[in-house]
């Protein structure tokens, strides 16, 4: 239990602790209540004070500000208007400098036009050219082709070879005068071992040097041959009448497997299989012989210097030859004059010892001769007669004579 005595009357009430702890929480809470409403009637205050310092300070702040803008505006449109003049006179001079430019670049795009249409003219002009000349090559390949299709039909095996033959003999003779005047195109009649070819083509210099040799062979069937033959069939005999005839290019003239896209495309070269050998068809005859006698003209100075080296060669070996020939013969005959030298001194030597031999021997007869000597000169009659009454009767009788 608690006493509380009243201020104002001075009289002592007695309350028990809960009621005591009510009336103090409500005389605190007015006293809380009432202190923070003047707590933050003066913070009000004083807040109000700041605010309105802040809003003059900011007022102050945004005058400078606005100010300081304004020149800066100012100033920037002060530069932006010089810059403006600057610019403008660097585009205007940007923009004379391109129409200067752009009036040149139309100039040469004039001029190039120009030269595009002259070109695309003349190429139009080299086109058709060119088209009219293989049409005609073309022409000509289908006439030749037809022409020898109908020699095909019309003729025997063996006349188409003939023919063939025929054919690039007339071309051949077409040129001889103009461009082979120191050339032979001849036929090979000469057999050798049970072989020949067709045709020799030889060119020579003009000292009559052989240049170059080609071996011609010409083959030719018929659509309907039983046995069709292929160009492979006769490179064999082709390579060894080439070297039998010591020529030096082989080229097989062939309408032999006319569907061969090998044989059709132009010059075939044969040499993985034989040496120096060619494969045409008859319409390369004539830029074959001219390809090989320019290539061969080409290289004759090479040739002439081998040729005189080999010549040189040829004489160091003869006379290496001839002095091996000489140390050989020098060498057998120093062996056999050396080996009777030897024998001779053996015989010698025998001759020396058996000398030796009779000089001993004679010596020995001399010493025997010389005792045999001594004894007759000690010889006397009465030695003689001595126990012989015979030997000294007889002797004797002679003295008494």
């Amino acid at each position: 239990m608690a006493q509380i005595k009243c201020p104002k009357c001075g009289e002592v009430f007695t309350i028990d602790e809960s009621s005591y702890a009510q009336i103090l929480t409500q005389v605190r809470n007015a006293e809380f209540s009432k202190e923070i409403n003047e707590r933050k009637q003066q913070f009000n205050l004083e807040k109000a004070k700041e605010i309105e310092l802040l809003e003059q300070k900011n007022q102050a702040e945004k005058e400078k500000i606005a100010m300081q803008f304004q020149q800066e505006i100012s100033t920037l449109k002060a530069e932006i208007e010089t810059k403006d003049k600057d610019k403008t006179i660097a585009i205007n001079n940007a923009l004379n400098q391109k129409q200067q430019e752009l009036f040149a670049r139309d100039k040469e795009i004039d001029e190039l036009k120009n030269k595009i249409l002259l070109k695309e003219k003349e190429s139009k002009i080299s086109e058709q050219a060119l088209k009219d000349k293989y049409e005609d090559q073309l022409k000509t390949k289908d006439d030749t082709i037809a022409y020898y299709k109908d020699l095909k039909t019309k003729m025997s095996t063996k006349m188409l070879g003939e023919t063939l033959e025929q054919h690039c003999q007339i071309e051949f003779n077409k040129l001889r005068a103009t461009a082979f005047k120191n050339a032979s195109f001849e036929k090979d009649n000469e057999v050798v071992e049970g072989s020949k070819g067709d045709f020799i083509f030889r060119q020579f210099d003009e000292n009559k040097t052989e240049v170059v040799s080609i071996m011609f062979d010409m083959k030719n069937e018929m659509d309907t041959t039983a046995t069709k033959k292929k160009n492979e069939d006769f490179l064999d005999k082709l390579d060894k009448d080439r070297q039998k005839k010591n020529c030096e290019y082989a080229v097989l003239v062939s309408l032999l497997e006319v569907d061969n896209e090998l044989y059709n495309t132009g010059i075939v070269d044969m040499s993985y299989k034989y040496p120096k050998m060619y494969v045409i068809r008859p319409q390369f005859f004539i830029p074959m012989i001219t390809l090989l006698r320019d290539a061969a003209l080409h290289s004759l100075e090479y040739k002439r210097q081998i040729a005189e080296y080999q010549t040189q060669n040829i004489d160091i070996t003869n006379f290496e030859n001839k002095m091996n020939e000489f140390k050989d013969k020098f060498g057998r005959n120093y062996q056999l004059a050396s080996d009777k030298f030897h024998k001779a001194i053996e015989e010698i030597d025998k001759t020396i010892d058996h000398l030796q031999k009779t000089k001993e021997a004679l010596l020995s007869s001399e010493n025997n001769l010389r005792l045999a000597n001594d004894k007759a000169q000690d010889l006397s009659v009465k030695k003689l007669t001595r126990n012989n009454p015979t030997m000294a009767q007889k002797f004797a009788d002679l003295a008494n004579k």
